[in-house]
């Protein structure tokens, strides 16, 4: 019996790869219980193009790399990447993300003054190191930015530099692009011609207005409403310098979907880097090569930490639950929590959906015991699997023999 584990992280609480472990072992230890003595188990952590996409790459065979750049304030920080071949996955969000910006207020929350000077440097300087490896194919997994810099920072890690009337170098964040006069590309990264880009990104925001970069996610960055304003302005700045430098395609490009994706980045990424975008998950699944490793399978195993009405427009768990059913495996979702009914759970695809919150009603005690929970589940689905049966949800402790 072949079962296939393509599971998304679950949230502030397990990254993907050990919610595969975790469901294995409960899987394994159901199994000997249950006498299933040919399980064949096959472990694909998935991810929808933001976090967690690293761990979905090395999880599917490429190399975990490390370079020191530039942080989102101007700090070293030891990025990750992967490299598979040619072929690179760069997750922006460890070096230029809110998750290793400094907290310098109390809340743990990022502050106005980062919100304005936060830069995408350090992606830049991470796209460097790969083509340093060899790599003419990069992904650029993007999501969960510190940066409002309309990609500007990305930039200048590949050689471009930022002027002012006077030909000084702006200080970086998207804050210093209002005082932007030229743009010179005369020491841009000359092997950037020979490297194809995909954007991979489920934002369709463009870069600028009232559904730009700085309106709907420099709030979330710490920036105050003067500052969306600040910054949605220095953007527009931005479009009409490098639309001197590049031509009409600047002007164009700040208005294709994906544009406002991690803080333009998404913008830089299409303008001057011709990146194709493709949703997270389609990207993913295609270097995971799920479609391929379900070839023989008997089930599925996906999830995330919240299955809820999000999940249907696209999330991880829906787009493996599509690519098991174009080869007819059936699908178990397994969740930290769900909101959907089992009517749209069955819509979706899914054979039964687990929630841990069915376990353990503790929000707090479910997320500090998910590994756990997650094998008690695994142990119930190879019982019920050698019952020649999988029970509906939700499930409750009398149903877990352990």
């Amino acid at each position: 019996m072949r079962i296939v584990i393509a599971p998304d992280k679950f949230k502030g609480s397990l990254s993907a790869p050990d919610v595969c472990l975790h469901l294995e072992k409960g899987l394994q230890r159901g199994a000997a219980t249950a006498h299933i003595s040919d399980l064949d188990i096959v472990r694909i952590p998935v991810a929808d193009g933001g976090e967690g996409t690293l761990d979905a790459a090395v999880g599917s065979g490429f190399s975990r790399r490390t370079a020191r750049v530039s942080g989102p304030t101007g700090e070293p920080v030891d990025a990750e990447y992967a490299v598979r071949g040619s072929e690179a996955v760069i997750e922006m969000a460890t070096a230029s993300g809110l998750a290793v910006l400094p907290r310098v207020i109390s809340g743990n929350q990022p502050d106005t003054v980062s919100a304005t000077t936060a830069t995408s440097l350090g992606t830049g300087q991470l796209i460097r190191a790969a083509l340093d490896a060899g790599c003419h194919r990069i992904i650029l997994g993007v999501g969960g930015s510190a940066n409002t810099d309309g990609g500007a920072g990305v930039l200048q890690g590949l050689g471009a530099r930022f002027l002012d009337a006077d030909g000084n170098e702006l200080p970086a964040g998207g804050a210093a692009l209002a005082r932007l006069d030229t743009i010179d590309f005369t020491g841009f990264e000359p092997r950037l011609k020979d490297t194809r880009f995909v954007l991979a990104s489920d934002v369709d925001n463009p870069l600028l207005g009232a559904q730009g970069a700085a309106a709907v996610f420099g709030p979330q960055k710490g920036a105050a409403q003067q500052d969306v304003g600040m910054l949605d302005a220095a953007l527009a700045r931005f479009v009409e310098v490098l639309a001197r430098e590049i031509g009409h395609r600047a002007i164009k490009a700040a208005e294709a979907p994906g544009a406002g994706a991690a803080g333009g980045v998404g913008y830089a990424a299409i303008a001057v880097l011709a990146a194709t975008r493709r949703p997270g998950i389609d990207v993913v699944l295609e270097f995971t090569q799920l479609a391929e490793r379900l070839a023989g399978a008997d089930l599925v195993i996906t999830g995330e930490g919240s299955l809820d009405e999000q999940s249907l427009l696209g999330k991880t768990p829906i787009g493996v639950a599509r690519a098991a059913a174009a080869q007819g495996v059936p699908v178990i979702a397994v969740c930290g929590r769900t909101t959907l009914a089992q009517e749209q759970a069955t819509a979706a695809g899914f054979e039964d959906v687990y929630a841990l919150t069915e376990l353990e009603t503790n929000v707090t005690t479910c997320m500090a015991e998910a590994g756990t929970l997650l094998e008690q589940v695994g142990i119930h689905i190879s019982e019920q699997l050698a019952a020649k049966k999988l029970s509906r949800f939700p499930i409750s402790k009398e149903d877990l023999h352990v």
